[in-house]
C-alpha cells in the first residue's frame, strides 16, 4: 500500500528499531500507556491506508464476471442463441441473449455484493489485533491497525504488523518466513541499537522488534506499531508471498521422488481439478458440492430426455425442435442453473460450519466471559491466621474506589451454610459485630480515610499477600485524569486482583515504581498446570522472591509451609484439609477460589535464561486464597433454556473449582435445581472433574447413564476426550476454545467455535467459526440462523424441482400431440420455457432463500447432520406436487384442444403462427399462464412443508381468525415477486408481437377460468397432502414426533434470593444417555 494507492509513505528519521520508545512515541504523537484517540486512528486510516498486502483481500470484478459466463446454464443457453442465429430466427435468438445478458448482469450485481461482504467477513477471521486505543483493549482485525496504534500480543497470536516493543516478558517469535531460522528469537525490550546502522544490523538481529506476520511462541509484549501493509519487513518480499499451494501430487517435477510419470500425473489432476472446479464438484462446502453433483445428475437425465425429444419427431432435428430439446434441458438442470445458492454462499461461507450448526446436538462451553460476563470482583479474601476479607458494595470491576473492605473471623462450616443458599453480584453481607470496615472514596491507588477517621490496617500478613497477588500479575489499573474513570487492561481474574491491591495502595505500578520491585523472570499460566509464576527483585539486594498464584488443588501440593510470621505453621494433612474446607466454602458461593503463594529465592537469576520452572515452583509458602465472582451474562439463562426446548445438550467444560462450576451452572440452568428424583448413576455423572472423566476408559464413559454436563479443572485433552465420547455416542457437537492448547479440540469437534475477544489466532486458524463477542447466545443465534439457512435450503429445492417435475410431465407428454405431419405439436413454445425458468421461478426462489426462521424453530430437535437436504420428505413432496402442476397444466391443453377445439393441432404450429394454429396458439396461453401462477402460488405453499399456507405461524394464528394474508406479507420480497410474476402474464399474453411471435401463443378469453380452476385444484391437492403428513405422522421423524424425546431437561433455577421457578424443568430428567 505505497505511494501508487494515495497513501503517505511511513518514514522516520532513522530505523525504528535505533530510536527509543519515547522517540517513536513523540514522532507518531501516540501515548505509550494509553495509545491513540478516536481522531488519531481516523486520521492515520486516511494517511497511511488499510494494513494489508497489494493483492491481498479485495474484489477483482473482472473474475466475478468471468463465474458468471462460465457455469453450465448460461454455456446451453448460448447453445441454443448460436443455434438461433445459425438458422437465422433472429427472434428467439434476441430473446435468448437477452435472457442471457440479464441473468449474467443480476447474477455479477449479486456476488459481486456478496465478495464485497465477504472482504469484510474475512476479516473478522483473519488474524486479529489486541490494541489498546483510548485507554481500552479492543480487539480489531489486524487490517485496521495502524502506525502509532499500541499493541499487545502474547503466546499464540499473529503480530499484525511491525512493531517497536516497548514492553514484555519473555518473548520469542517465530520469523522463519522472514530470516528462514526455524528457531524461535528471543527479544529484548530493553537493548540499545542507537549507534548502530540499519544496513549492519540484519533483520533477524533487530531483538527490539517483532515484525508483521510472525507467531509468538512463548511470553508476552506491547509494542507500537511502526510499519503496516507494504512498509512491512513482509511487505518488502510480498510478491514471494503471492503463490497459491497446490494440493499433494500436482506437482510436474520428476525431482521429488515421485517417480518418472509424476509429470504426466500432475498434468491429468490438475486438469481433473481444473473440470472439478468449473462444475462445482470440488470446490465449496459439502452441501454446495452435493447440490452440483445432484444438478449433473438431473443434467445427465435431462440429457437423456433430449434424445427423446429427438426420436419421437423422428431425429428430424429442425431448429424448433433443437430449441425445445435445449429448453427442456434447461428446465431439468434449474438447481445447478439458477445458482441461487452461488448467490447465498456469502452466508454459507461467512460460517463455513453454518450448514453443520442446523444439526448440533450438543455444545460443549467454556464458562468465563462466554457463559459469564468476565467482569470479575475480588469479593474474598481468607487470610490463615488473620481472617476473611469482604469486598461488598463493588460495582465497577476497574474501580478500587467503590464498595466497603471489611475484615470478619474466618468463617465456621456451619456459619457459612446460610451464605451458600443465595449468592447476588455484589455478595452484600451485614458485617460481623468485631469487624472492622472501611469505605474507599475517590483516590488514585490510596484509600480515603473513612467515617470513623481510619484506615485499614495491613499487616505484615496483608502485606505480603499484597504484595504477591500485585506483582505475579499482568494487568495494570489506571485513573485516567481527563475522563474522569478507572480503566483497567488484562484478564478480568487478574484485573480483580490488581484493582484488590490498588484498595490498600499495593498496586503493581506503585511496587515496581516506588518500591524498587524488579521483574527477573515470568513463568505464564498454562492451563494444563493452571498456574502462573514471576521471580522478582526489591532494590539491590540480590534476593529474590518467588510469587505464585493458581488453582489451589495445584498450589497447595507444591507448598510446604502456610501462612507468614506468628501465624505460620506446616503444611500437614490438617493443614491441607482446613484449607480445601475453606476453598469449598468459597466455590460453593460461585466463586473463582484461587491461591496465593510465594518464597524466597538466593540463586541468581539470568533475565534471558531463567531456572526451570520445575525447580522454582517448590517449597512455597501459602499465604492465603482469594474468591472472585464472575457474574452470569443476563442472556445466558434465557440461550440455555432456549437450547433445551431446541433439543441441544449444553456442557459446561471450565478451569474451575467443581463447586464453583456446578454453582454457576445451576444459575444459568445447564444442571437441575434438585437432582434428587435423578437415579443415583445419573445425578453422579453430571459433575466429573477433569482427573475424574480421564481416569475412566472409553468403555466406562460410553456405559455411563449421560457424559457430564459440567467437566471442572478441564485440561485441554480432556476436551479432547470429551468430543470422542459424543460422537461415539453419534453426537454432532460444537466446542468453544480460546488458546493455542484448544486447537486440537477445535479441529475435532464438528464445529470448531473460536473466542474473538480473548482468542488466541492459533485457535481462530483452527476453528470453523469466530465470535466476535465471545457470547454463548451468539453461539445459541447462529444454531438459529443454521437451521434457518437449513430450512431454506429445502424449500428452495422443493420449489425448483416441482416446477422441473411439472415441466417434465408436461413437456414430455405432450411430445404425443403430433400434426398432420407427423411432428410434435409442442404444449409450450421454447421461449415461453425460457421465461417461466428463467424470470418466473427464479425471483420467488430467491424469495424462499430469504424466509425469515419461523417461530417453532428452536422447538425441534436438530435435524439429522448426516441425512442432508434431500429427505425422503423433499423427495416425495416434490414428486407430488410436481405430479398434481404437470397433471393440471396437460388437463387444460388437453381441455382447450380437445374440447371446444376438437383437437385441431394445425400445421407447423411451433415454427410460426397460421389460422390453423389458433386452437393450439389459445392453448399455449392458457397452459403458459397457469403454469405460471402455479409455481408463483406453490412458493407461499413451501413457506411451509407441513403446515397449512392459511396458518403458516402458530403465533399469528393465536392472534388472528384467517392470519394467511400477514403470513404470506411477512416475507415482502416473495410477495412482490409472486404478485408482480402474476400481473406478468397479462402483457405476455396480450401485446401485439410479442405474444404470436415471441412466445407463439396469442389472446385467450374463456380460457382464463381454466387455468384460475388449476390453482384452486393445486392449491387443494397440497393443502390435503400436508393434512396426511400431519394427521398421520408421515415424515415426522425429527419434527413432531420427537417433540417429546428432547432428554435431559437442563434445570432453569437462579439460586439466587432474587429468582425463583415453582416449577423445575428438571422434572423431566431422566436416566437416558447425551
Amino acid at each position: 500500500m505505497g505511494k501508487s494507492q494515495g497513501y503517505q509513505s511511513q518514514e522516520y528519521p532513522k530505523h525504528p528499531f535505533t530510536l527509543t520508545s519515547k522517540e517513536i512515541s513523540d514522532h507518531l504523537k501516540t501515548n505509550d500507556q494509553t495509545g491513540l484517540n478516536k481522531s488519531q486512528v481516523e486520521a492515520a486510516q486516511k494517511i497511511y491506508g488499510p494494513n494489508k498486502l497489494e493483492g491481498e483481500g479485495g474484489v477483482q470484478w473482472y473474475r466475478v464476471l468471468l463465474k458468471q459466463v462460465s457455469n453450465a446454464m448460461i454455456l446451453v443457453l448460448v447453445l441454443a442463441m448460436a443455434l438461433s442465429y445459425g438458422v437465422n430466427d433472429y427472434i428467439e435468438g434476441g430473446v435468448i441473449t437477452a435472457v442471457i445478458v440479464l441473468n449474467v448482469a443480476i447474477g455479477f450485481y449479486q456476488e459481486f455484493q456478496a465478495e464485497k461482504k465477504m472482504d469484510s467477513l474475512r476479516a473478522l477471521s483473519s488474524p486479529s489485533a489486541a490494541v489498546i486505543r483510548d485507554g481500552h483493549v479492543v480487539t480489531i482485525p489486524s487490517g485496521e491497525v495502524v502506525p502509532g496504534d499500541l499493541v499487545q500480543i502474547k503466546t499464540g497470536d499473529t503480530v499484525p504488523a511491525d512493531l517497536r516493543l516497548i514492553d514484555g516478558m519473555n518473548l520469542e517469535c517465530d520469523e522463519k518466513i522472514l530470516t528462514g531460522e526455524a528457531m524461535p528469537v528471543a527479544k529484548d525490550v530493553k537493548i540499545d541499537f542507537s549507534n548502530n546502522s540499519e544496513f549492519e544490523t540484519g533483520v533477524g538481529d533487530r531483538l527490539n522488534m517483532a515484525y508483521s506476520s510472525s507467531t509468538v511462541t512463548m511470553g508476552r509484549a506491547k509494542g507500537i506499531v511502526v510499519f503496516t501493509g507494504m512498509f512491512t519487513e513482509i511487505g518488502k518480499i510480498a510478491e514471494s508471498m503471492q503463490g497459491k499451494s497446490r494440493k499433494a501430487n500436482r506437482s510436474l517435477s520428476r525431482k521429488k521422488g515421485l517417480g518418472s510419470l509424476q509429470p504426466a500425473k500432475g498434468v491429468l489432476l490438475r486438469i481433473w481439478d481444473g473440470i472439478g472446479q468449473f462444475l462445482g464438484l470440488t470446490v465449496g462446502t459439502p452441501l454446495q458440492k452435493k447440490l452440483s453433483k445432484l444438478a449433473y445428475v438431473l443434467f445427465g437425465c435431462a440429457i437423456l430426455l433430449a434424445i427423446i425429444v429427438f426420436g419421437v419427431n423422428q431425429f428430424n432435428v429442425t431448429n424448433e425442435v433443437a430449441i425445445y430439446a435445449i429448453s427442456t434441458v434447461l428446465t431439468i438442470t434449474m438447481v445447478v442453473g439458477m445458482t441461487q445458492m452461488r448467490k447465498r454462499r456469502v452466508v454459507i461461507r461467512q460460517l463455513s460450519a453454518l450448514e453443520a450448526l442446523g444439526g448440533v446436538t450438543n455444545i460443549c462451553s467454556d464458562k468465563t466471559g462466554t457463559l459469564t460476563q468476565g467482569q470479575m470482583i475480588t469479593r474474598k479474601a481468607w487470610l490463615p491466621g488473620v481472617g476473611m476479607y469482604a469486598v461488598n458494595d463493588a460495582e465497577d470491576a476497574a474501580d478500587p474506589t467503590k464498595g466497603n473492605v471489611s475484615l470478619g473471623p474466618s468463617p465456621e462450616i456451619v456459619k457459612i451454610e446460610s451464605e451458600k443458599k443465595g449468592i447476588q453480584f455484589d455478595l452484600g453481607r451485614e458485617d460481623t459485630p468485631n469487624s472492622s470496615t472501611v469505605k474507599l472514596e475517590h483516590a488514585d491507588d490510596i484509600p480515603a480515610k473513612n467515617e470513623a477517621g481510619q484506615v485499614p490496617e495491613v499487616t505484615p500478613e496483608l502485606r505480603e499477600f499484597l504484595q504477591s497477588t500485585a506483582l505475579c500479575n499482568l494487568a495494570s489499573v489506571r485513573y485516567d485524569q481527563q475522563k474522569n474513570e478507572w480503566q483497567a487492561i488484562g484478564d478480568p481474574t487478574e484485573i480483580a486482583l490488581q484493582v484488590f491491591a490498588h484498595r490498600f495502595s499495593f498496586g503493581k505500578k506503585s511496587l515496581e515504581e516506588e518500591h524498587a520491585w524488579t521483574q527477573l523472570a515470568e513463568y505464564p499460566f498454562d492451563s494444563s498446570i493452571k498456574r502462573m509464576s514471576v521471580i522478582y527483585q526489591q532494590g539491590g539486594s540480590g534476593k529474590a522472591q518467588i510469587f505464585t498464584k493458581g488453582a489451589v488443588e495445584r498450589v497447595i501440593d507444591l507448598c510446604t509451609n502456610m501462612g507468614t510470621g506468628t501465624n505460620q505453621r506446616s503444611i500437614t494433612s490438617a493443614v491441607k484439609e482446613e484449607v480445601l474446607a475453606q476453598m469449598n466454602l468459597l466455590a460453593e458461593q460461585g466463586l473463582r477460589v484461587m491461591a496465593i503463594a510465594q518464597r524466597a529465592f538466593d540463586a541468581s537469576v539470568d533475565p534471558h535464561s531463567p531456572p526451570p520452572r520445575g525447580s522454582i515452583e517448590k517449597g512455597l509458602t501459602l499465604l492465603g486464597l482469594v474468591g472472585l465472582y464472575d457474574p452470569p451474562r443476563l442472556e445466558t439463562r434465557g440461550a440455555v433454556r432456549e437450547c433445551t426446548t431446541a433439543g441441544i445438550k449444553v456442557h459446561m467444560l471450565t478451569g474451575d473449582h467443581p463447586s464453583t462450576a456446578a454453582a454457576i451452572a445451576r444459575e444459568v440452568g445447564i444442571l437441575p435445581a434438585n437432582i434428587a428424583h435423578l437415579a443415583e448413576k445419573t445425578a453422579s455423572s453430571l459433575v466429573k472433574t477433569a482427573s475424574e472423566f480421564d481416569a475412566l476408559t472409553d468403555a466406562e464413559i460410553d456405559a455411563m447413564p449421560t457424559l457430564p454436563l459440567v467437566i471442572a479443572r478441564c485440561a485441554p485433552s480432556t476436551k479432547t476426550r470429551m468430543i470422542a465420547a459424543l460422537h461415539r455416542r453419534r453426537a454432532f457437537c460444537a466446542m468453544t476454545g480460546d488458546g493455542v492448547n484448544d486447537a486440537p479440540s477445535l479441529q475435532s469437534a464438528d464445529v470448531g467455535i473460536a473466542m474473538g475477544l480473548t482468542g488466541s489466532d492459533v485457535a481462530k486458524g483452527a476453528s470453523d467459526i469466530v465470535l466476535t463477542d465471545d457470547n454463548f447466545a451468539s453461539i445459541v443465534a447462529a444454531i438459529e440462523e443454521g437451521r434457518r439457512m437449513f430450512d431454506n435450503i429445502q424449500k428452495f429445492i422443493l420449489h425448483l424441482l416441482t416446477s422441473n417435475i411439472a415441466e417434465v410431465v408436461l413437456l414430455i407428454v405432450g411430445l404425443g400431440f403430433q400434426d398432420e405431419a407427423g411432428f410434435s405439436v409442442f404444449p409450450l413454445s421454447p421461449l415461453q420455457i425460457l421465461w417461466i425458468n428463467m424470470l418466473t421461478s427464479s425471483f420467488p426462489a430467491f424469495g424462499l432463500g430469504r424466509e425469515k426462521a419461523g417461530s417453532d424453530i428452536m422447538h425441534r430437535p436438530p435435524h439429522d447432520a448426516n441425512r442432508g437436504v434431500f429427505s425422503w420428505q423433499i423427495i416425495v413432496d416434490m414428486t407430488v406436487y410436481g405430479v398434481i402442476m404437470g397433471s393440471c397444466t396437460l388437463l387444460t391443453f388437453v381441455i382447450i384442444v380437445y374440447g371446444p377445439g376438437g383437437g385441431e393441432l394445425g400445421f407447423d404450429c411451433n415454427r410460426g403462427y397460421s389460422s390453423p394454429c389458433d386452437v393450439v396458439f389459445r392453448a399455449r396461453a392458457a397452459v403458459f399462464a397457469e403454469l405460471t401462477w402455479l409455481i408463483l402460488v406453490s412458493a407461499w405453499e413451501f413457506k411451509s412443508l407441513r403446515r397449512s399456507m392459511f396458518a403458516l405461524d402458530p403465533e399469528t394464528k393465536r392472534e388472528r381468525r384467517f392470519p394467511f394474508f400477514k403470513d404470506i406479507y411477512n416475507n415482502r420480497f416473495l410477495f412482490y415477486a409472486v404478485v408482480i410474476g402474476a400481473a406478468s402474464v397479462f402483457p405476455a399474453v396480450y401485446i401485439p408481437g410479442l405474444n404470436t411471435k415471441v412466445f407463439k401463443h396469442m389472446g385467450i378469453g374463456w380460457e382464463w377460468a381454466l387455468s384460475v380452476g388449476a390453482i384452486v385444484i393445486f392449491v387443494a391437492g397440497v393443502e390435503a397432502w400436508k393434512a396426511c403428513k400431519r394427521r398421520f405422522g408421515w415424515f415426522a421423524v425429527g419434527e413432531e414426533a420427537e417433540e417429546e424425546k428432547l432428554g435431559l431437561r437442563q434445570g432453569f433455577v437462579s439460586f439466587s434470593k432474587s429468582f425463583s421457578r415453582s416449577k423445575s424443568m428438571g422434572s423431566e430428567s431422566g436416566g437416558e444417555k447425551v
